[in-house]
């Protein structure tokens, strides 16, 4: 599971802008959200017919396969780095 989200977001003529975002403390503050976005999301699988066990279990596998992730976003003169560890 993530522990850390990095934002740096360089824009001309001003210093950088960099956050660090510790996941755990934000994820319990989101926590209520998170139990709707799951009830949101078995019934969009009984909608759509798809398993819901296997749903969850492959989300899960994403966001354990999110530290060590990098976007890096450049439009103009501003750039835009996220990085997850």
């Amino acid at each position: 599971m993530p522990q850390l989200l990095t934002v740096r977001v360089d824009r001309p003529r001003h210093r950088p802008l960099r956050l660090w975002i510790p996941v755990l403390p934000v994820a319990l503050i989101l926590a209520p959200l998170v139990v709707l976005a799951a009830l949101a999301g078995v019934v969009a699988c009984l909608i759509f017919h798809i398993s819901v066990p296997r749903a969850f279990g492959t989300g899960w596998r994403v966001v354990s396969a999110l530290p060590g992730t990098r976007v890096d976003i450049e439009q103009g003169h501003t750039a835009f780095l996220v990085t997850v560890r």
